[in-house]
C-alpha cells in the first residue's frame, strides 16, 4: 500500500496535464478556467485571418508632451508674455525654439531671447486663452510639480528632451 501511495504522486506536473472531460456536471456550474478554442476553418491550404477587436488607446493625454494640435501657437505665447504679464518688453527680439508642446490642457514652450538666456514658459488653458503659469530659466515651481501633468513636469523639472532639437 505504501508503494501505491508513493507512486500516486508521480506523473506529469499539473500544468502539463490535459483536462479530462467529465460527464454531466453535477452541482452549480462554474466559470471556465480557460478561454474556449475557436473552431478552425476547413483546411484549404491558405492561411486564415483571426478577427481581432479594434485597439483602444490607453494612454492619457497628460503622460507625454507632444506638439499642440489646436494651439496655442508660439506667437500666442509670446503675446501673452508681452501683454499684462510684463515678462517680455516690446523691444526685445524673441523666437520660438521649442513648442508649444501640450500635455492635457498644459503647454510648455522654450523661447530664444536675443541677448538673454532661453526662456521656458509653462501655460495652461484653451488654445485661444492660455494662462501663464510660470516663465523663466527654471520653471519647476510648486504649482508645476503639484498639479502639472507628467509630460509637462518631465520637461520643466526633469530636464526632459521631448521635442527639444539636438537632444
Amino acid at each position: 500500500m505504501l508503494a501505491t501511495l508513493a507512486l500516486a504522486g508521480c506523473g506529469a506536473p499539473p500544468e502539463l496535464r490535459q483536462p479530462v472531460p467529465t460527464g454531466t456536471p453535477t452541482g452549480t456550474p462554474s466559470a471556465p478556467t480557460t478561454a474556449p478554442t475557436p473552431a478552425l476553418p476547413p483546411a484549404t491550404g491558405l492561411p486564415s485571418a483571426v478577427p481581432t477587436a479594434p485597439a483602444t488607446p490607453t494612454t492619457d493625454a497628460g503622460l507625454v508632451a507632444a506638439p499642440c494640435r489646436s494651439g496655442p501657437s508660439g506667437q500666442r505665447v509670446i503675446q501673452l508674455l508681452r501683454g499684462r504679464s510684463g515678462v517680455l518688453p516690446d523691444d526685445i527680439r524673441v523666437q520660438v525654439r521649442t513648442g508649444p508642446l501640450c500635455a492635457a490642457d498644459w503647454q510648455y514652450t522654450v523661447l530664444a531671447v536675443t541677448g538673454h538666456e532661453e526662456l521656458q514658459v509653462v501655460t495652461r488653458g484653451g488654445p485661444g486663452t492660455p494662462e501663464l503659469v510660470t516663465a523663466g530659466t527654471d520653471v519647476c515651481t510648486v504649482e508645476v510639480r503639484a498639479t502639472g501633468p507628467l509630460g509637462i513636469r518631465t520637461l520643466a523639472c526633469d530636464g526632459g528632451t521631448v521635442g527639444v532639437p539636438g537632444a
